[in-house]
């Protein structure tokens, strides 16, 4: 890959692998590099072990999301979901052992998946389509099974209840919905950006990230980040963050929040901002918390460059992976 390339790379997408040894990340141009934590991290690393030990081509369009389980990394582009084998990868072996679409309307669009998570209730993949729909497939069966259908734009963000089982998607429309999986009814529907205290109409009213923790919900977009008790279908803290949050983390006691700009946010659930730690990349696409490993339990960051900015502790940034 040429210089101008790498100028203008984009990291969208990362997942560990099952024994936290090795970070997949996604880029703008359909590659999937593999880095060794195990070898950057030790007393012997060298600047080559900052670089990808595999690196291979996923899809034609950009890889949006990317999501590990036991045994298999899955990645998401556009119009269709890829699954590899962890063991084989980390062999170099890079065929898929399968690709699926879901069932579009059309032949003609080729809508992109902007993330994906796991229903470990009834082993299915929940699917947030650019096609303004939340599409469910059936890992056992490995068939698309159902469509969720409700919002009237893209859906940029994906997340479930664990206990519960309740499927949360946050789209371009400006809307939270909550489907019941079982019966794939939507139970609610919140409009974040009709709360005056989370309302910014100069950046829209879209919601880019959605995540969950048993009653409470993050979310945030064009509307400021704010913590929801879903009990009560309530907001309860506001963030005073600048710009679009793109993905978000409960972390023990905070909250960690990355967009529009070079830090990670740290945040304490009443509301308050209590650090911002710098990062190489200018703006910022996504964050992952190694909980795989306890030999290699750090934060990776990566957004507008090649860079994937590494922290072994919360408060600073301890060296860089590249493509």
């Amino acid at each position: 890959m040429g210089p101008v390339e790498l100028l203008h790379m984009s990291v969208f997408s990362q997942s560990f692998s099952p024994c936290g040894r090795f970070l997949a990340a996604g880029n703008n141009y359909g590659e999937i590099a593999v880095f060794s934590l195990s070898a950057a991290l030790s007393p012997d690393a060298t600047a080559q072990s900052q670089k990808p030990v595999l690196t291979f081509s996923a899809h034609e369009g950009p890889v949006f999301s990317l999501l590990s389980n036991d045994c298999h990394l899955l990645s998401a582009g556009s119009g269709e979901v890829s699954c590899w084998s962890w063991a084989e990868l980390i062999k170099k072996n890079t065929k898929p052992l399968w690709t699926k679409r879901p069932n579009y309307k059309s032949s003609l669009e080729i809508p992109e998946i902007n993330s994906m998570t796991f229903n470990s209730r009834d082993n299915s993949l929940v699917l947030a389509g650019g096609d303004n729909n939340v599409h469910i497939l059936d890992l056992e069966r490995g068939l698309f099974k159902s469509v969720l259908q409700g919002h009237s734009d893209y859906v940029h963000c994906v997340s479930v209840r664990g206990r519960e089982g309740e499927i949360l998607s946050g789209g371009e429309d400006g809307a939270v919905r909550m489907w019941d999986s079982r019966t794939g009814q939507c139970v609610h529907c919140i409009e974040v950006h009709k709360y005056e205290s989370c309302a910014r109409p100069q950046f829209g009213k879209w919601i880019s990230c959605v995540t969950t923790d048993s009653d409470w919900m993050l979310c945030g977009g064009g509307p400021s980040l704010s913590l929801w008790h879903l009990r009560s279908l309530s907001p309860t803290s506001i963030f005073p963050l600048i710009g679009c949050q793109r993905q978000t983390s409960f972390y023990q006691d905070m909250i960690l929040a990355v967009g529009d700009g070079p830090a990670v946010s740290h945040c304490l659930l009443g509301g308050e901002v209590k650090a911002q730690i710098p990062c190489s990349p200018q703006s910022l696409n996504t964050l992952q918390l190694n909980t795989n490993s306890t030999d290699y339990r750090v934060l990776t960051v990566g957004g507008s460059s090649d860079h994937i900015d590494v922290f072994t502790n919360l408060s600073y940034r301890t060296f860089s992976f590249s493509f």
